[in-house]
């Protein structure tokens, strides 16, 4: 007798298993098969993570699986989701749900993806002969047969070319005019049309030594940060790596931080690679990604492209991670499990003894403490890092934008260049406020103030009329007076992309003006922009963080980083490197043409070190300053953090539920672990919050008592009515 062990697929902290199940002799079940089991009066799906040829149950009271589905998870990818659960203080089946092939879903009758199967018809010859012999044939069945000419075709292509519907083409079947066969089709993802084979480029110095490094390690192992200027060909070292891993029989996965990347990295990726490659990210069709997740189980594709949860592709003899603009933060998921998709990646490739290389311009200090480092030190054909020019914005500047930043877009317009304006945040002004009694508008779910955005009536000084809450999403329409004072004297307080769009219009006109930020509809639309962008002959890109991430634009001269150093005024000990980071990512864009460039960087604070050292392009002086301070501090890389958020409705049942919490972590922890808290954070989407926040110098004992604590005051019930997450390495 077998029994499987089976993991169900179920949201709730309070029952994990795995539960043993008898499997019938006439069902094939091995570890990695998704099952639908009975589970109490319900039917559930569940993965098996193990089998076994006893169990602690005797036979009969022992249930048998309804069904197997028909696509399972390799073996080392349950191993990857158990691991992620534990990792992540989460549970066994929100890991596992991460390594489900796509629109499995969990529940045991959602509808599930399924391959695309369709009717191929071809004509024989009878049918070949009836369009000459005579035979009686409908003017429908006539134009089927001669459709069917150039060969085979699927009954919708004959449907739309000959008018032949199913009853026309069952008639001609009945006749032995026309066969047909079940066809399986592939359901392509959206992405840019790919032309021929890309040439292999010829490496520089430190491009080839960096890939002949990488490429030594493979079948062995271990990990490197691929530490390169911006422009100095890090694509080309992965492009290298990857095409000696597919040499040796060796997958590969490419992790980029952002969707609207993922189309350019995919481009040149299919360029060189062809059919070899599968594209997978949450917002594609799900038949298309189910599709692309088959291609890459089967060995058909064998490299996969996507965000962080291509991390979890199911690429058979993997040989090679790789990890673009590995500093981004896109990388952490911000859902349970709050999983670092680079510590993921870090443990994948441990497990399948495959080589890790993260490349970045701006690297994490965790990175650059840890890893060992390939150096890329100039850009590709020795062209010239920009000047950066460092613009104070005190001393009564007036505006958004300094005047030497006007001057600098007015050149840009008389030449009929490109330009990149970076402002950190969306909308038209970051919040309202009365001049008079000094009220601000507020969202009535959250603690924080409501921004106002562009609407379809235009409004008083050119803003439009909408207040939006940028955490729930509640909106109203803009005030005309204050509902304190009854003022009418209403002041915008600070300027979003927006906003700035709106001066740029103006300032650079007849150049057009693209706006890049997350109000913008999907990704496609994102891909869509920065594509006429590239193809416009001049033009202006404003936008958020997005225009700073890894795109290559030759023809940009001029990078604008507006209130550069407003991160800095947050309580955040990443806020440093995050600046900097911004900065020189932004001055990345510029000057990758033989035209050159420069960088304008608005700030209230010139001085502080992050910005001196992005304007000088000292990563490794920026880098060995912030490890120092972070040293002295006890933050990461020298310590772990582990975030625990609790949230309610009622605020005492909150506060009650947060001291139980604490208690049961300072049961478990060692000495050396740092708690604190429970401390109050801003209410969001109408609940009230608490954080608690451990401080360890030893990450896995650390994760450990806080999982078994959470799970101790799940057990208790003392969590009743009360939401709990733990966040391992919070960004």
């Amino acid at each position: 007798m077998t029994i499987a062990k089976v993991e169900p697929l179920l949201t709730t902290r309070r029952v994990q298993g795995p539960f043993d199940y008898r499997v019938p002799a006439s069902m094939q079940v091995s570890v990695g098969s998704i099952l639908v089991v009975p589970f109490g009066r319900r039917r559930v799906k569940g993965v098996v993570t193990g089998l076994a040829e006893h169990s602690d149950l005797p036979p009969e009271r022992l249930a048998e699986p309804f069904e197997a589905l028909d696509a399972g998870v390799p073996p080392e990818l349950v191993e990857l989701g158990s691991w992620v659960g534990g990792e992540y203080c989460s549970t066994p089946s929100r890991g596992l749900g991460l390594v489900l092939p796509p629109g499995t879903g969990t529940g045991a009758e959602a509808r599930r993806v399924r391959p695309l199967v369709e009717l191929e018809y071809e004509r024989t010859a009878a049918g070949e002969a009836a369009l000459t012999d005579g035979s009686r044939l409908g003017l429908r069945q006539k134009a089927a047969l001669r459709a069917l000419a150039a060969g085979p075709r699927p009954a919708r292509a004959l449907a739309h070319s000959a008018g032949a519907d199913r009853s026309t083409l069952r008639r001609l079947e009945q006749r032995g005019l026309v066969s047909s066969r079940e066809v399986e089709r592939r359901r392509r993802p959206d992405s840019p049309a790919v032309g021929a084979a890309g040439p292999v480029i010829e490496l520089n110095p430190a491009q080839a030594a960096a890939a002949a490094t990488i490429v030594r390690a493979l079948g062995s192992g271990g990990e490197w940060l691929l530490h390169g200027v911006t422009g100095s060909g890090k694509t080309e070292v992965y492009l290298a790596a990857a095409a000696e891993a597919l040499e040796r029989g060796l997958g590969a996965i490419v992790l980029v931080p952002e969707i609207a990347l993922t189309p350019q990295t995919m481009d040149r990726f299919r360029r060189r690679f062809g059919e070899r490659v599968a594209l997978l990210h949450s917002r594609m069709a799900a038949g298309a990604r189910y599709d692309e997740w088959r291609r890459l189980r089967s060995g058909e594709a064998r490299i996969a492209v996507g965000p962080r949860s291509a991390v979890f592709a199911p690429v058979a003899d993997l040989g090679l991670i790789v990890i673009d603009e590995e500093h981004d933060s896109s990388y952490k998921q911000e859902s349970d499990p709050r999983y670092d998709a680079r510590e993921v990646a870090s443990e994948r490739a441990r497990l399948a003894g495959a080589v890790l290389v993260a490349g970045s311009a701006t690297p994490r200090p965790e990175s650059w403490e840890r890893m060992s480092r390939l150096e890329l030190p100039e850009r590709v054909d020795r062209l010239r890092l920009p000047p950066v020019e460092v613009l104070d914005m005190r001393g009564g500047v007036r505006g958004a934008l300094h005047p030497r930043t006007v001057e600098a877009l007015a050149a840009v317009r008389d030449a009929g260049s490109k330009a990149i304006v970076l402002v950190n945040r969306r909308g038209w002004s970051a919040h309202l406020c009365c001049r008079s009694c000094g009220h601000a508008w507020q969202c009535p779910h959250c603690d924080v103030s409501l921004s106002l955005h562009a609407g379809a009536e235009p409004a008083p000084g050119g803003a439009a009329g909408i207040l939006r809450c940028h955490h729930c999403g509640h909106s109203e329409p803009k005030p005309e007076r204050c509902p304190e004072c009854s003022s009418v004297t209403i002041a915008r307080v600070g300027a979003g992309t927006q906003r700035i769009e709106s001066e740029l219009e103006q300032l650079v006109a007849p150049l057009e003006v693209f706006r890049l930020d997350s109000d913008s509809a999907g990704a496609g639309s994102h891909a869509q922009l920065l594509g006429r962008f590239e193809r416009a002959d001049a033009g202006v890109l404003v936008g958020t963080q997005m225009v700073a991430k890894g795109h290559d634009f030759p023809e940009v001269t001029l990078g604008v980083v507006l209130d550069a150093d407003a991160g800095l005024r947050l309580p955040d000990f990443r806020s440093e490197e995050r600046t900097f980071s911004l900065i020189t990512q932004l001055a990345g864009r510029s000057g990758r043409g033989r035209a050159g460039g420069r960088v304008l960087v608005q700030a209230l604070s010139p001085q502080a070190p992050s910005i001196s050292r992005a304007a000088n392009h000292d990563a490794a002086g920026f880098l060995g300053e912030e490890l120092g301070r972070r040293r002295e501090l006890r933050y990461p890389p020298f310590s772990h953090l582990i975030e625990v958020l609790l949230a309610s409705e009622d605020e005492r049942r909150l506060e009650a539920a947060a001291g139980d919490l604490r208690a049961l972590v300072a049961e478990r922890i060692g000495d050396d672990v740092e708690l604190l808290g429970p401390a109050p954070l801003y209410r969001l989407r109408g609940k009230h919050r608490r954080r608690l926040l451990a401080k360890a110098s030893e990450r896995g004992a650390a994760v450990a008592a806080v999982r078994e604590a959470v799970a101790a005051a799940v057990r208790g019930r003392r969590l009743a009515e009360v939401a709990v997450s733990v966040d391992v390495d919070p960004q």
